[in-house]
């Protein structure tokens, strides 16, 4: 099945978009799943995860005038915000996660008998991840690239009014070296496809809210 998503301003179609449901989370989250449990990624090097990240991060700003019409023809923005805010915005983040990866220290901790204690951090597993509909390339990388960064895979439903960015994304994501299953993107509805990764039994964090932001 499939759905329009259209121009905010004028009420044109701009592109059919999949309408993924519960049948294409459960291939999302399994292929996720078997990216986390059996995949590289989570035993890639943070070193080589950033670099991985940096030039993910390049790719973006090299198509940053192709990203912004496309997001501002989706989302109704004004397309010098648009470049400024929201693509440079997402660079950004990309970077900053990207020279974070090699940085995630567990501690060393005094008890108090001869023992020590030890702290360790790892990759949680699938992360599910639902992205609101009005700034969502920025909101698209705060929560994919921290995951990126700690070695999780996931699953990102971008909300059904703004799916073209997230799509070019993912897309970007394959060129950069990323491997197959870590970044699912699944277009559709919030009480279907939403619902189904909020409830799913085999994803181990659901990241969701509204986006806001004040001057």
């Amino acid at each position: 099945k499939t759905f329009e998503t259209r121009d905010p301003r004028t009420g044109d179609v701009i592109a059919s978009i999949a309408e993924g449901d519960k049948e294409d989370v459960d291939l999302a989250v399994k292929a996720a799943r078997e990216a986390f449990d059996h995949g590289k990624w989570p035993r890639m090097p943070g070193s080589e995860r950033g670099r991985i990240m940096m030039k993910y991060a390049d790719l973006v700003e090299q198509h940053a005038e192709e990203l912004t019409l496309l997001e501002s023809l989706d989302a109704g923005k004004p397309r010098t915000v648009t470049r400024v805010v929201d693509i440079g915005t997402s660079a950004t983040s990309l970077r900053y996660f990207a020279g974070a990866a090699d940085k995630i220290h567990g501690e060393t901790l005094k008890m108090s008998t001869q023992f020590q204690g030890h702290t360790l951090r790892e990759p949680m597993g699938v992360a599910g991840l639902i992205i609101p509909w009005n700034f969502p390339a920025i909101m698209f990388f705060c929560k994919v690239a921290p995951a990126l960064a700690a070695g999780c895979t996931m699953v990102v439903k971008p909300a059904e009014q703004t799916p073209l960015s997230a799509l070019y994304f993912a897309h970007f994501a394959k060129q950069a070296g990323v491997p197959d299953g870590v970044i699912n993107v699944i277009t559709g509805f919030g009480p279907t496809a939403g619902a189904a990764i909020a409830s799913h039994m085999d994803v181990d964090m659901v990241i969701s809210q509204h986006s806001s932001f004040s001057t």
